[in-house]
C-alpha cells in the first residue's frame, strides 16, 4: 500500500505539466509558465502549417529534416541521416557493411553499385561471370521465342523468295548490306534471286555471299541507264527475268520484290505468309528533294490498297507527283526529288504457283507469264486479268510494312573496289 501511494503521489506531481491531463487547463497559469523557446517553436510550427496549406505538403517536416539532418550523428548501422551530402563519396565497402552478407553477390559488389535513398543495390558485373550460364539463358530465350512463333504466328510457313535487281555502283554495298541483314533475320527459309544489270560481277557476288541464305545470282546483258525512267523499265525486265527462273526451277513459296534500297520491317515477312495467291501491302514513300521547305509541310505519302467498310479492295492509294512537278529528278545523279512509279513492285507479293505451268488449282484470273511483254509491263498488276482479286494485307493496308527510298551518288563518282 505504501508503494501504491508513492506512485500516485509521483503521478500527481507530474500531472500539471502534461498536455494529456483530464483536468481542465488554465490558460492564464499555463501561459505564464511557458518559456520563450516553447513559444518560438509553437509560432514556427504554426507558420509551417500555414505554408503547408499553400504548398500542399508537410512543409514543417521538411524544415525539420533540413535543420536537424546535419546535426544527427550515430555510430550504429541502423540509422542514417535523411539526406546525404553530395560531396561525400561512399565506397562499395561502406554499402556492403549496411547490407546483409551474401556470399554469392559479395564478389560482384566490388565492381559497381547504386544507392537509392538509404539502401544499397547490388549490381552484378557484366559480362556474366559464368559464360555457360549465359549460353543456357540465351538458349532458353531462343526456344521460348521459337515455340511462341510456332504456336501463335505461322503454322506451316512457306519459303520466302526474294527478288532483287541491282548493279555495280557507289552505294551498292550500302544498299545490299541492308537487304542482307534483313534476310538473315527472317525466321523462315529464304531463296534470294539477285538479278544484276550488265552481267554477273565479282563485286556483287562478294556481297551476297555474306548473307548465308540460298542465293541465285543471274545477270542481264543490258547495262543500267543513267535516267530514272530507263532504270524503272530495265528493273521491271529484270524482275520478270527472275519470275521466269522461279517457273523454270518450280520454286515453291511466296515471291516478294526486295529492292536493294528499300527498308523492310520484320512484320512484313510474317504478314506475307497469309497470302493465298496475290497480295498487296502498303509502302511509305520517302521522297526527298534536298531539304526543300515546301516538302517539310507535306505528310509522308503511302502507296497501297484502299479498302471499303467490309474490308474488301476498293482502290489504290498512289503517289501524287503534282507537288513535285518541275522539280523531279531525270538523271540518277540529279539533286532533285526522285519520284516512284505509279505502283511500285515492292508493294506486291504472289504465290509462286501462280507462275507455274500445268497447275490444277491455278485461278483463271491470272495471266500466263509467256503472254506478258517485257516492254509493256509497269507493275505486277499486269500479271492479272482481274486486278480486283488482289488480297489486301497488313490490316487491309493500314499498316506500313516497308519504306521506299532512292538515294544514289553521282554516276561519275570514284569509289574503291569492294
Amino acid at each position: 500500500m505504501m508503494k501504491l501511494s508513492a506512485l500516485q503521489q509521483s503521478y500527481l506531481n507530474r500531472r500539471p505539466g502534461s498536455f494529456r491531463g483530464a483536468a481542465p487547463l488554465d490558460s492564464s497559469a499555463d501561459g505564464a509558465n511557458k518559456s520563450p523557446a516553447a513559444v518560438f517553436w509553437l509560432v514556427l510550427h504554426g507558420l509551417c502549417c500555414l505554408i503547408s496549406l499553400v504548398l500542399g505538403f508537410r512543409f514543417s517536416r521538411l524544415v525539420f529534416f533540413f535543420i536537424f539532418s546535419t546535426s544527427i550523428t550515430t555510430n550504429t548501422n541502423h540509422f542514417m541521416a535523411p539526406f546525404r551530402q553530395l560531396t561525400t563519396t561512399t565506397t562499395a565497402a561502406d554499402v556492403a557493411s549496411d547490407l546483409p552478407s551474401n556470399p554469392v553477390g559479395d564478389a560482384a559488389l566490388n565492381g559497381t553499385r547504386v544507392v537509392v535513398g538509404r539502401h544499397g543495390i547490388r549490381i552484378r558485373p557484366w559480362p556474366h561471370p559464368d559464360p555457360i550460364e549465359v549460353m543456357k539463358a540465351h538458349q532458353i530465350i531462343e526456344r521460348v521465342q521459337r515455340e511462341q512463333r510456332n504456336q501463335f504466328v505461322v503454322k506451316n510457313p512457306r519459303t520466302v523468295i526474294a527478288v532483287t535487281p541491282t548493279y555495280v555502283r557507289t552505294f551498292q554495298t550500302l544498299h545490299l548490306t541492308g537487304v542482307v541483314h534483313s534476310l538473315m533475320l527472317v525466321p523462315y527459309d529464304v531463296v534470294w534471286i539477285v538479278v544484276e544489270a550488265g552481267g554477273v560481277t565479282n563485286e556483287t557476288a562478294a556481297i551476297i555471299s555474306k548473307s548465308g541464305v540460298k542465293t541465285i545470282h543471274i545477270g542481264v546483258d543490258e547495262k543500267m541507264p543513267n535516267t530514272w525512267e530507263g532504270r524503272h523499265k530495265l528493273e521491271a525486265k529484270m524482275r520478270l527475268r527472275a519470275l521466269r527462273v522461279v517457273r523454270e526451277k518450280r520454286l515453291d513459296g511466296i515471291v516478294m520484290f526486295a529492292d536493294d534500297s528499300n527498308v523492310h520491317s520484320m512484320e512484313l515477312f510474317d504478314e506475307i505468309q497469309s497470302t493465298k495467291w496475290f497480295g498487296a501491302v502498303s509502302i511509305g514513300i520517302l521522297a526527298h528533294s534536298g531539304g526543300a521547305e515546301k516538302e517539310k509541310k507535306q505528310a509522308i505519302p503511302v502507296q497501297g490498297p484502299a479498302c471499303n467498310a467490309s474490308s474488301k479492295l476498293a482502290g489504290w492509294h498512289t503517289f501524287d507527283p503534282q507537288p513535285y512537278e518541275g522539280n523531279s529528278a531525270i538523271f540518277i545523279d540529279d539533286r532533285a526529288t526522285v519520284l516512284p512509279m505509279k505502283l511500285e513492285w515492292a508493294g506486291f507479293v504472289l504465290n509462286s504457283r501462280l507462275l507455274w505451268k500445268d497447275v490444277e488449282d491455278k485461278p483463271h484470273w491470272s495471266r500466263d507469264l509467256d503472254s506478258v511483254v517485257d516492254d509493256d509491263i509497269e507493275s505486277p498488276l499486269s500479271l492479272l486479268k482481274d486486278p480486283s482479286m488482289v488480297e489486301p494485307l497488313g490490316s487491309c493496308g493500314k499498316q506500313v510494312l516497308l519504306w521506299w527510298l532512292r538515294v544514289e551518288a553521282r554516276a561519275d563518282s570514284k569509289f574503291p573496289a569492294g
